[in-house]
């Protein structure tokens, strides 16, 4: 039996919905339609353990191969997969099974869920790109609306920012008072009672190497950068990455020449969402290189699958600014949030997680 949440499940539903529509849509920082700009779709490819399948579209025929036969299957047939697969997505919760289409999906050579969490690519899709007229192999991350928040950037200890904690004169006893703190905004009520007693929290590095330098890959101050929007986000009522970025705008911690109104922050924000999405990851070594060369395809809670391409990088990186947050992961599990002692200086540390909203 196969099992899965609905954001797995969402990853089937994308192959029967773009197999049934033929062509993919791009979509705006809003998550609009833009009807006048689409690719249409020559194949869909997906690597299953006994090999590689391709989803070919041939007039109102879907054209299964890779296997020992060839099957032919009427696009109307995944058109109505898709109608009865969405139906039973919203209508269940936590991890479920759906046997009628499981039984149409081993049908047509479709034996799991979700692609392999090693790369940041769900789906490759085969389009035609009409501005050069070349057909093009893209690989795609799959977001759905269809669940709970997805994770544009997962936490874990190797998401943790260490500050310093400056000027601060205390007792054992207070530390364990402060680290005992557990009310509902726990690590915001922390921060505040050792502001209060006037520690100042001065970052200093990332706990995890790899991903500091991954940052300053991207940007050589994007650890400063997240580290003043990360504490932000931990001392304020503001949660979404376009209104701590603004906030950080305007107090311009870094002390950017702001004279002629260069968007510093958002600039090298949107350029970190990005690289995040297609291919940077936090304990990964990362050159560079997009493991997810087409962008994201996005099912919104209508059924409706839009694509963000990275041809249209402009509206790819809106879309992310504009609906993406910060939120906070278990600080037990990721060890973050209480003061500690090393060589007798006090640290305390914060997580990054980003979700979108």
């Amino acid at each position: 039996m196969i099992t899965g949440n609905k954001g797995e499940w969402s990853e089937i539903y994308v192959l029967f919905k773009l197999l049934s529509d033929k062509q993919l849509f791009a979509g705006d920082a809003n998550l609009n339609k833009i009807e006048e700009v689409f690719y249409p779709i020559i194949k869909i490819i997906r690597n299953e353990s006994s090999g590689d399948f391709e989803y070919g579209i041939n007039d109102d025929l879907v054209i299964i191969s890779g296997g020992k036969e060839e099957l032919r299957i009427p696009i109307k047939t995944f058109s109505e997969q898709a109608v009865q697969l969405l139906t039973a997505i919203k209508g269940a919760t936590g991890i479920f099974s759906i046997p009628e289409t499981e039984e149409f999906m081993r049908s047509v050579n479709c034996h799991t869920l979700k692609a392999k969490s090693t790369s940041k690519t769900d789906i490759r899709i085969v389009i035609h790109d009409k501005k050069i007229n070349q057909f093009a192999d893209l690989g795609f991350s799959i977001k759905s609306q269809l669940g709970g928040d997805s994770t544009l950037l997962n936490a874990g200890k190797t998401t943790n920012f260490i500050y310093q904690i400056a000027n601060y004169s205390t007792t054992k006893t207070e530390i364990e008072r402060i680290n005992q703190i557990d009310t509902r905004s726990k690590i915001k009520d922390r921060i505040e009672a050792i502001t209060k007693q006037g520690g100042q929290f001065q970052f200093t590095k990332l706990e995890n190497s790899i991903f500091s330098n991954n940052l300053i890959l991207i940007d050589s101050l994007l650890p400063n950068i997240l580290s003043e929007i990360l504490f932000y986000f931990f001392t304020s009522n503001t949660s979404t990455v376009k209104s701590l970025t603004s906030a950080l705008t305007e107090a311009n911690p870094l002390k950017y020449d702001n004279q002629h109104a260069h968007k510093f922050y958002e600039y090298k924000i949107k350029h970190c969402l990005t690289d995040i999405a297609l291919g940077m990851m936090p304990s990964k070594v990362w050159a560079g290189v997009y493991d997810a060369t087409g962008g994201y395809l996005i099912v919104k809670e209508t059924g409706e699958v839009l694509c963000y391409h990275i041809y249209n990088r402009n509206e790819f990186e809106n879309y992310l600014f504009a609906n993406t947050k910060l939120d906070t992961a278990s600080s037990t599990r990721h060890e973050f949030g209480k003061i500690y002692e090393e060589d007798k200086q006090l640290f305390f540390k914060l997580n990054l997680q980003i979700r979108f909203k």
